[in-house]
C-alpha cells in the first residue's frame, strides 16, 4: 500500500509540473499571437509612421539631428512625416537639418507638411523631404538670406561716447555697430550674402527640378501662400497629414491605417544637452530688448512681418 501511495503522489506532482509547463506554453503562444497582430496592424511593438515636429526658430542642434538619423535604423518606422511651423532661423541650422532629412530619405520616405509658417530656413528644411504639402493659407517661400547690423556712431557722439577698435585689417569685424559701413565693407558683406543665397537657389532648383533661372526668379525673398506655392512649383499639393498619408500609400504602398508615433526631438537626452540648452535660454534672456531674430548670430534666413 505504501508503494501505491507513493506512486499516486508522484503522479500528482508530475501532473502539476505538466500543468505548469502547459500554462507557460499557452502564455508564450498568446504573446507570440499578440506580437504578430501588433506587427500586422502596426501596434505599439509593430510598424508605424513617425511624426517629427519642427517649430520655432531653427538653429544648429546635434541631438535633434542624431534622433532623426536614428529613425533610418529603426525597422519599425515605415515612413516619416515632418511637420514644419517655423519662420526660419540660421542658415547653417537650416542646412544641417536639410542634409539630415536627405540622408533619412535615402532609407525611408519623408513627407513635409507645412503649418502656419514654413519660410526661409523653414522652407529650406522642407526641401529635404520627398514630398511637400502645405495648407491653402500656409505662408512659405521667403527664399533669401540676410545679415543684420545696427550703426550707432551718431548716437554715441550725442552722448559723448567714442568707440575705437584696433584691427588686423580694414574689413575685420565688419559690419560693426561702432563704425560707419564703408563701400568696401558693404561690398564684402554683400558678397557673403550673395554666395549663401546662390546656395539656397541651387537647392531649390535641384530639389524642385527647376531651371536655375526660374528658381532664382522665385527666390527674390517674397512669401507665398500654399496655393501660390503650388502654382510656382515650390510645393506639390495643398493639404495636410491626410494627403501626406495618401501619397505614402499610393507611391510607397504604406498602409494609411498604420499608427503615427510622435518623435520627441526637443527634450535633451544627456546632461550636457540639458546644460547647453539652459545656457542658450539664459543667453537669449539677456537679449529680450531686441526681436528674437536679432538674437541670432551669423547669416540668417528668417521671415517675420514687422
Amino acid at each position: 500500500m505504501t508503494f501505491l501511495a507513493d506512486d499516486a503522489v508522484d503522479r500528482r506532482r508530475l501532473k502539476r509540473r505538466l500543468s505548469a509547463w502547459r500554462a507557460v506554453a499557452i502564455v508564450a503562444v498568446a504573446a507570440a499571437v499578440i506580437v504578430g497582430v501588433g506587427e500586422a496592424t502596426g501596434g505599439f511593438t509593430g510598424r508605424h509612421v513617425a511624426r517629427v515636429t519642427i517649430k520655432g526658430t531653427i538653429t544648429e542642434d546635434r541631438e535633434r539631428d542624431e534622433k532623426i538619423k536614428k529613425l533610418a535604423e529603426n525597422r519599425r518606422v515605415r515612413a516619416v512625416i515632418v511637420h514644419i511651423d517655423s519662420p526660419g532661423g540660421t542658415v547653417v541650422g537650416g542646412e544641417r537639418l536639410y542634409r539630415t532629412l536627405r540622408k533619412l530619405a535615402e532609407k525611408r520616405p519623408v513627407v513635409a507638411v507645412m503649418g502656419t509658417t514654413a519660410t526661409s530656413a523653414g522652407y529650406m528644411v522642407a526641401l529635404g523631404a520627398d514630398r511637400l504639402v502645405a495648407g491653402s493659407g500656409s505662408v512659405t517661400g521667403s527664399i533669401g538670406v540676410v545679415m543684420q547690423t545696427t550703426e550707432v556712431t551718431r548716437l554715441l557722439e550725442t552722448i559723448g561716447v567714442s568707440a575705437e577698435a584696433i584691427k588686423s585689417g580694414a574689413l575685420k569685424a565688419v559690419p560693426s555697430p561702432f563704425e560707419k559701413l564703408t563701400p568696401e565693407g558693404r561690398k564684402a558683406t554683400q558678397s557673403v550674402v550673395d554666395d549663401v543665397h546662390a546656395m539656397f537657389v541651387d537647392m531649390v532648383a535641384e530639389r524642385r527640378e527647376m531651371d536655375r533661372d526660374q528658381a532664382k526668379e522665385i527666390a527674390d525673398g517674397r512669401v507665398y501662400t500654399g496655393r501660390q506655392a503650388v502654382e510656382k512649383g515650390l510645393v506639390d499639393e495643398v493639404g495636410g497629414e491626410e494627403e501626406a498619408r495618401a501619397w505614402l500609400k499610393k507611391r510607397h504602398g504604406i498602409d494609411d491605417k498604420l499608427p503615427v508615433e510622435d518623435v520627441d526631438i526637443d527634450e535633451p537626452s544627456s546632461a550636457m544637452g540639458i546644460f547647453t540648452r539652459a545656457v542658450a535660454h539664459w543667453a537669449l534672456a539677456g537679449k529680450t530688448l531686441v526681436s528674437e531674430r536679432l538674437t541670432l548670430d551669423g547669416l540668417i534666413s528668417v521671415w517675420h512681418p514687422q
